[in-house]
């Protein structure tokens, strides 16, 4: 009997070890595995993160039904049933990006919130938008961004600015992280440079923000924002040629630095090295450049989960573009025109939460710019020096959501031109404030002002207010106003000053630009019982500038006058883009804006150069799953746009046709970890020379040695010069690359 009782002990024993069991599998995204992504049941408190492989485990489960979401910040919530009953289960998740627009942004208020909840509109473009059309910037990345358009402004070193709603490149605030370190002379290469496998995503803001950010956000901002080391692969590569001999390779990986910290590391090598001259006028079509950025970012655990984060990047580039037989030993010299330009450039941020009860962040960054370059004869050697410092203190109190803050901001500017006989060195210091006040959960509004102190300008103030209303869930309606300003320095801004031979004429000393700005935004998203689902994004918005400091080609067609508009300009316009995801695959977007761009002076109303009346975007994108074949078409249009001529005789069009630059890409991810894909660049083959004589007036006289002039200087018509032209590269609307093949691999390890 004693026997019976102790099998009988012995079998309750072991059923009952038995009766709890495991869920465990992986979290996958695009078949690649995503890390720390959040696994919990749903109506319990168990749940747990995945590792660095995707992998995770939920233990000790009794029998019995069970819900199973996964969810990541940026991704749909996934959800699975699952029934335990006699042994472990095994369920894997694949996340999908999430295309309901309620991702976390940080632009539009300085704090993160839910995108739906931002009182100001933001736009936000994810890594997957990178993705559809390779490019090795980010600034030829965003020709694919509604109302954004990067604007080429010399044929010959193909520098750059980026164009929002129809302003000019100085009007745009370029942020690393939400720091302020980019800055006129340094637009272009700020968007260069950064491998685009660390960026998380790029949010925009169209509009005024000079109430957050200071100077230069008068005509909107691009946030970049980069992966958290424990967000991205152990280690990646991403490298890519094209048919006409560019190379890119960005690579990287992460590590873990003892028990607190993590470093994420990334390097971006660039190269072309081609003379390309389709066009036959003896001067490069794409400038060759050797280009090295190297970005690191180190994240720290501290306790109460406080932040404290610092990144740094080096930035070097050697370019040049001119006469194909250009090489160094003709650099600055008159004998074979060449611009050449050596760029070399660090930044440094960071943030750092103090250890206090209330929530309280210190924000800093430092960059430093030394740029050498030559423009034919003409040198041209300057150093910025930016540092910048706020502390942000993030409040709740009732319905009132505070943020106060106060920052400093350092600007050291030099060059070697006549404009800058002495170092421009200042020193701003602000203050701000903002209160978002939630009245329900249907209506909420913003109001913020800032004050700088500039000692060349005085006191200058920026408020602006934001209502948001939300009558359904699925309708928001967005009404912001604001004010901005911007001072201007000039050599750093205005690339035509410095290449041709126009001459420069600044008329008096420049004030601070000051703008007026109304946007109306309405928000639609629109869910259909078959699966499918659209967002629908509209914005109206009027600009009002006073001391507009706009480049006069017009009044002497042999100079630029730089000079406070003696009136006004405005820019206004309407534009809508269109999310739409269809079900098997297929997820497409299209969008468009129109605006009128003009300044008034004297009466007169003129269109502003190269500023397109209509622009056009899209994307059409299928994942056949069977094939793990992704098929993407990307394009852009613009409109017509006023050209700089020079004079009545010149031959070229005076307003650009309408052009487009479509793209195509066949990737397939099949491969654990590896992905290739393929396509072709500049599907139309269109270039700015169709329908033009030539693009670079003079371009066989680029010192202007058989140009003959008058007594008033004005350029003589002559049987060698029958259109009375001086060299001038600055006729340019568009890139002058034609069609490509180009061909890429990627790879990453979790």
């Amino acid at each position: 009997m004693k026997l019976i009782k102790f099998f009988i002990f012995i079998l309750f024993t072991t059923a009952s070890a038995q009766t709890t069991f495991n869920i465990h599998g992986k979290v996958l995204s695009e078949g690649q595995p995503l890390p720390f992504a959040n696994i919990y049941i749903e109506n319990s408190k168990k749940g747990t993160t995945t590792n660095d492989k995707g992998e995770f485990i939920l233990e000790n489960l009794k029998p019995g039904d069970y819900s199973i979401a996964a969810s990541f910040t940026g991704y749909v919530v996934q959800k699975k049933n699952a029934t335990i009953e006699d042994k472990d289960l095994n369920i894997n998740f694949k996340l999908n990006e999430n295309d309901a627009l309620d991702e976390v942004i940080v632009t539009g208020t300085l704090k993160a919130v839910s995108r739906l909840e931002s009182p100001v509109p933001v736009e936000v473009y994810s890594s997957t938008f990178l993705k559809k059309n390779p490019t090795p910037n980010i600034f030829e990345a965003l020709q694919n961004v509604n109302g954004v358009r990067p604007q080429l402004n010399c044929n010959v070193c193909n520098t750059g600015d980026i164009h929002i709603n129809g302003l000019e490149g100085p009007y745009t605030l370029v942020l690393i992280d939400g720091m302020p370190i980019v800055s006129g002379l340094s637009t272009v290469y700020g968007l260069s440079g950064i491998p685009n496998s660390l960026i998380e995503q790029i949010e925009i803001v169209k509009g005024p923000a000079s109430s957050l950010y200071g100077s230069e956000a008068v005509g909107g901002l691009i946030n970049i924002i980069t992966k958290r080391p424990e967000n991205a692969p152990r280690f990646f590569a991403d490298a890519f040629i094209t048919g006409w001999g560019e190379m890119n390779i960005d690579t990287g990986f992460k590590a873990k630095v003892g028990e607190k910290a993590t470093v994420l590391v990334g390097i971006n090598y660039y190269k072309f090295n081609e003379l390309v001259d389709n066009n036959n006028d003896n001067f490069t079509d794409l400038t060759l450049q050797d280009r090295i950025s190297i970005f690191q970012k180190w994240d720290f655990k501290r306790a109460n989960n406080k932040k404290l984060s610092v990144a740094g990047r080096y930035f070097y580039e050697d370019r040049w573009g001119g006469e194909l037989q250009w090489n160094k030993g003709y650099r600055g010299g008159n004998e074979v025109y060449g611009e050449s330009i050596y760029t070399s450039r660090f930044e440094i941020l960071g943030n750092y939460e103090l250890p206090i009860t209330e929530k309280v962040n210190f924000q800093f960054s430092y960059s430093d710019h030394d740029q050498n370059s030559v423009y034919g004869n003409t040198p041209y050697l300057a150093q910025q020096r930016i540092g910048f410092g706020q502390f942000i203190w993030d409040k709740k109190i009732n319905n009132h959501d505070l943020l106060f803050g106060t920052a400093l901001r350092y600007n050291y500017y030099n060059d070697n031109t006549a404009a800058t006989t002495t170092a421009d060195e200042i020193t701003i210091p602000s203050v701000f404030a903002q209160d978002e006040i939630a009245f329900n959960k249907k209506q909420s509004l913003l109001v913020g002002m800032r004050y700088d102190y500039d000692n060349r300008h005085g006191n200058i103030f920026t408020p602006r207010i934001a209502y948001r209303y939300k009558p359904t869930d699925d309708d928001i309606i967005r009404l912001n106003a604001g004010t901005g300003f911007r001072v201007v320095n000039l050599f750093t801004e205005e690339h035509a000053a410095l290449t041709g031979a126009r001459d420069v004429i600044i008329e008096e000393a420049l004030d601070p630009e000051k703008s007026y700005n109304v946007t109306l935004n309405y928000l639609k998203k629109l869910y259909l019982k078959n699966g499918m689902y659209f967002t629908l994004d509209t914005s109206a918005w009027y600009t009002y500038f006073t001391n507009a400091i706009i480049p006069d080609y017009d009044t002497n067609p042999n100079q630029i006058i730089y000079s406070n508009l003696d009136g006004y300009s405005t820019t206004k316009g309407i534009s809508f883009n269109v999310d739409a995801v269809l079900g098997s695959g297929i997820k497409a977007s299209a969008g468009g804006t129109y605006q009128d761009v003009s300044q008034t002076e004297d009466s007169i109303t003129t269109d502003q150069i190269l500023t397109e009346s209509f622009s056009g975007v899209w994307s059409f994108s299928y994942k056949n799953y069977a094939t793990n074949l992704t098929f993407d078409y990307t394009g852009s249009i613009y409109g017509p746009m006023r050209l700089p001529l020079l004079g009545d005789l010149d031959p070229r069009q005076e307003h650009s046709p309408t052009w487009s630059i479509q793209n195509i890409q066949i990737t397939h991810d099949g491969f654990d970890n590896i992905e290739i894909y393929g396509g072709v660049k500049n599907l139309l083959n269109w270039t700015p020379n169709k329908g033009n004589p030539f693009i670079i007036a003079r371009a066989d006289d680029p010192f202007d040695e058989n140009v003959q002039f008058d007594g008033n200087g004005d350029v003589i018509a002559t049987a060698d010069n029958p259109y009375a032209l001086t060299f001038d590269p600055s006729y340019v609307y568009g890139p002058n690359q034609g069609i490509r093949l180009f061909f890429g691999v990627r790879y990453n390890l979790y």
